[in-house]
């Protein structure tokens, strides 16, 4: 126990079947298997373990958000007043437009990236965040290329 928390010890073959789960979510237990020598049962305890502890925190389809109408992605920092710090960044997270929200340091507090069909929609989310109790300030930052976006981890 590390910190309160049970900590598992992963290995080299904890972390190949990550690999291989981010390559493809739907692989088998068998072509795990396969592709590491170990046996199906090996495979499927260990893939067990794994989400018991934490480690895979689900399985998911990787959508390609422009071809969703989804055109327009922003980075929208936001500053709130600390005592309520946590109840903002909690309220945003509801936000369906948003994908991601980061408790950050500097100048803004709060880091969130969402995205858009257009800028229609941009302004109107802009103008609700505005409008949050405890919200003093935001700037917006609109995407122009993505040069990568990839959220698999590598499993050091």
């Amino acid at each position: 126990m590390l910190g309160g928390r049970d900590e598992r010890v992963m290995d080299e073959v904890d972390r190949k079947i990550i690999g291989l789960l981010q390559e493809d979510a739907r692989i088998s237990f068998s072509r795990i298997a396969g592709k590491l020598g170990i046996s199906v049962g090996t495979a499927y305890n260990r893939i067990k373990s794994l989400e018991e502890s934490g480690v895979l925190k689900g399985y998911t389809a990787i959508v390609d958000p422009v071809k969703l109408g989804q055109t327009l992605t922003a980075i929208v920092l936001v500053q709130a007043d600390g005592k309520h710090l946590v109840e903002v960044e909690r309220e945003v997270s509801k936000i369906d437009n948003v994908i991601c929200v980061y408790d950050i340091t500097g100048d803004y507090d709060i880091a969130v990236v969402a995205r858009f069909k257009d800028r229609f929609s941009l302004n109107t989310f802009i103008k609700n965040l505005l409008k949050m109790p405890y919200v003093k300030r935001t700037v917006t930052n609109v995407v122009l290329n993505v040069v990568k976006e990839d959220f698999r981890v590598k499993p050091l």
